[in-house]
């Protein structure tokens, strides 16, 4: 078991990156990040000295990464969902362990590849489903692998995806357009939740799918009447808009900095003036019903597993408030919980006379830890990254360990259930025991 730090290097210098590689500032004992692979000058210059990472360990590509004597434990891979798996393989061949960015791989094809490649090297691959970390979660997971709500029957999940991160993300972003980023909505946003659900039934193969689901509301023949293409250039209904940009991105500057502002120069000391020029013709100024997104903004999943228990997950993009629930309904009571609130309840049956059920709240708000309710996905982010160097130590994994063999039931469903989408049949999966 060793106590040196885990020596790991940035292969993609995006936001995901960035805060799992933020883990090694307050951590240097288990964590510390010594190179960068961006093709990005800019970005891997500011992510490079931002991390102090000598000049000389700083490279273009994963592949020019890989060709060099190994100089590190790991990779932390945060690039885009269609670079997932081709920066990964070479790195794998290479002796590198890696954290991977979710979604692990953009269709069925490659994510087994990608099992085939780490099995054959022997390396360890975890996968950042950070929610499985959030305490929320953990805690709940807990719970049922202890067997406080019976045999599970029925899991229901919703996310609620807001109004202003639909827009920045799915719409107006990196992940509107399934060609360009290879992932489809379901993927890209809700592999976390299709995950949860086979954690919660770890054991237990999920064998059929369907869904539907559309782009019913972010569409042209749905703008309002005189809309404009830009919201800053000729949008005469802009300042009504509840989708104007100057009210998104301007009048919020922080928000969703990381994407909106990346490839201004100086951005983190541009001036407002500065910022909505740079927004006239980025494509995060564009009217969010007249852009090339084709991803659903509504989406519904049933699954049955080999048991003959069901799970529901429904997403929908463009709410008021974001939000995360889940319901776990089993044959000795039930968990409900909103992820937001930090809390769940657990019901018990309850037979005595005047009464019906048992109800116990479990608070599980840690705010004021680094990795509490308040950091990133509900305390998520961070837990993962120090399993991750718990893992690599030759420690005991925790509960919610993310390894890529563990993580290949959630993202089977999300391939079936896109395929149920589009083809309007229920789905069968394949059998997942002794692997491919």
């Amino acid at each position: 078991m060793s106590k040196k730090p885990v020596k790991a290097v940035i292969v993609g210098a995006g936001h995901r990156s960035f805060v799992y590689a933020s883990y090694a500032l307050k951590n240097p004992e288990a964590l510390e990040i010594v190179g960068i692979a961006e093709p990005n000058d800019q970005r891997r210059e500011q992510m490079g000295d931002y991390f102090r990472i000598p000049h000389h360990l700083r490279f273009k590509t994963a592949e020019e990464l890989a060709e060099q004597p190994r100089f590190a434990d790991a990779v932390i891979n945060g690039t885009m969902d269609r670079q997932h798996v081709p920066t990964s393989l070479p790195l794998l061949a290479a002796g590198y362990h890696i954290l991977l960015e979710k979604p692990f791989a953009v269709n069925e094809e490659e994510m087994w590849q990608l099992v085939e490649v780490a099995r054959k090297h022997r390396r360890i691959v975890m996968i950042c489903h950070v929610l499985r970390y959030a305490p929320f979660y953990a805690r709940i997971k807990s719970l049922v692998a202890a067997g406080e709500i019976g045999e599970i029957l029925n899991i229901q999940l919703t996310e609620h995806v807001s109004y202003h991160h639909m827009a920045v993300a799915f719409i107006r972003g990196k992940w509107a357009n399934r060609e360009r980023c290879g992932s489809p909505m379901l993927m890209a946003k809700c592999c976390h939740d299709l995950d949860l659900m086979a954690w919660m039934k770890s054991g237990i193969a999920p064998v059929k799918v369907s869904s539907f689901g559309q782009l019913t509301y972010f569409r042209p023949e749905k703008a309002p009447a005189g809309a404009g293409e830009r919201c800053l250039v000729d949008c005469p209904i802009e300042s009504e808009c509840l989708y104007s940009a100057r009210k998104h991105y301007l009048d919020h500057p922080k928000r969703w900095r990381f994407y909106v502002w990346d490839g201004l120069e100086n951005n983190e000391e541009a001036t407002l003036e500065e910022k909505a020029a740079f927004l006239k013709d980025s494509p995060y100024g564009r009217c969010v019903w007249k852009c090339d997104n084709d991803v659903v903004d509504h989406q519904s999943v049933t699954v049955e597993f080999a048991d003959g228990s069901t799970g529901t997950l429904n997403m929908v993009g463009g709410t008021a408030r974001p939000s995360r629930s889940i319901h776990l309904l089993g044959t000795n009571g039930e968990i409900e919980g909103l992820l937001h609130k930090s809390s769940f309840v657990i019901r018990h049956i309850d037979t005595r006379p005047g009464k019906e059920y048992t109800e116990t709240e479990i608070d599980v708000n840690i705010k004021g830890d680094m990795f509490g309710a308040a950091g990133g996905h509900a305390g998520g982010d961070l837990r993962l990254v120090d399993d991750f160097c718990r893992v690599l130590r030759g420690e005991e994994p925790s509960i919610s360990c993310t390894s890529l063999e563990d993580s290949i039931a959630g993202h089977l469903i999300g391939f079936r259930a896109d395929s149920a989408m589009r083809n309007n049949k229920v789905e069968l999966l394949p059998a997942l025991s002794g692997g491919r």
